[in-house]
């Protein structure tokens, strides 16, 4: 009898366990995947950059089976802050954020625009008197922030090592800004990339003069924090890279400068930027 007993009271507290244990698969399956967080260095003003990549969020968020969702930051300082930080899942920075998010948080490069090179640019109104940098000493200059690799970073360092050419910088929150400055007489040049200067209308572009180009380098890349997982990592590049053929995808990716996106190697685009030596230049400004 008590053989009987203790058999009896030893299934129903199995039972009683694996009873519980299946309740909390269930409900752990239930549970929806935490959003990921979509950051945007915001070298256009906070509207443009919604209209451009809220779909791109939704897009990747159905093909990857887990919510995406848009975080805005309202200056390239604060997105630099959010992204140091690890605040992104996925993130759209410039060329030289790729760098600065590798060594703070790890984030990994995942595909980056295969036929159009990053390079940078100075600009002056077409009617300008200046014509060399020479020209732009002791001049105000507008950049985006410190941080726009090609637009500002870049430049700036160009200017004073190779060019030994002092000026004075003027940080304006975008390229569309700091194209706009010069126009209006408000700076004598702006920096900027090719890519944000193509993009602007034909009122804007035909005023200004592209004084200075840099070198090219690998365009700007969208980068994953480590703690997404391999399988959604690959998602992304797979969306991204394969999917662009696809005419409702290729018009988004047209639309953020990315109409060709390949895989990105950190060893092999973004690397090489550290032999810049630019961190002299670099200000970290967590501000909104």
């Amino acid at each position: 009898m008590r053989a009987r007993w203790i058999t009896s009271t030893l299934t129903a507290a199995c039972l009683l366990l694996w009873s519980a244990w299946a309740h909390a698969q269930v409900h752990a399956k239930a549970q929806p995947a935490s959003p990921l967080r979509l950051g945007v260095k915001p070298q256009f003003p906070s509207v443009e950059l919604h209209r451009q990549w809220t779909p791109i969020a939704q897009t990747l968020a159905k093909a990857c089976g887990q919510p995406v969702v848009f975080q805005v930051s309202l200056s390239i300082p604060q997105f630099e802050g959010q992204l140091l930080k690890g605040d992104f899942d996925i993130a759209y920075t410039n060329p030289y954020h790729a760098v600065m998010a590798k060594k703070a948080q790890g984030y990994v490069p995942l595909v980056r625009e295969g036929k159009r090179a990053h390079k940078g640019v100075l600009v002056v109104r077409a009617d300008s008197t200046v014509q060399t940098l020479a020209d732009l000493e002791g001049q105000r200059i507008a950049y985006p922030a410190p941080n726009a690799f090609g637009a500002s970073l870049y430049v700036r360092a160009l200017l004073e090592r190779e060019h030994q050419v002092e000026t004075q910088a003027d940080y304006v929150g975008t390229h569309s800004n700091a194209y706009r400055h010069v126009i209006v007489g408000h700076a004598a040049a702006a920096g900027g990339v090719m890519t944000t200067l193509s993009s602007e209308p034909p009122a804007i572009s035909s005023q200004l003069r592209v004084l200075y180009e840099t070198q090219a380098f690998a365009p700007n890349p969208i980068v994953v924090h480590p703690r997404v997982s391999a399988a959604v990592q690959a998602c992304i590049t797979r969306t991204l890279t394969q999917g662009a053929g696809a005419p409702a995808l290729q018009r988004l990716l047209d639309a953020v400068q990315m109409p060709d996106p390949i895989t990105a190697s950190y060893a092999r685009d973004y690397e090489p930027l550290e032999r810049l030596a630019l961190e002299r230049y670099v200000v970290l400004q967590d501000k909104p």
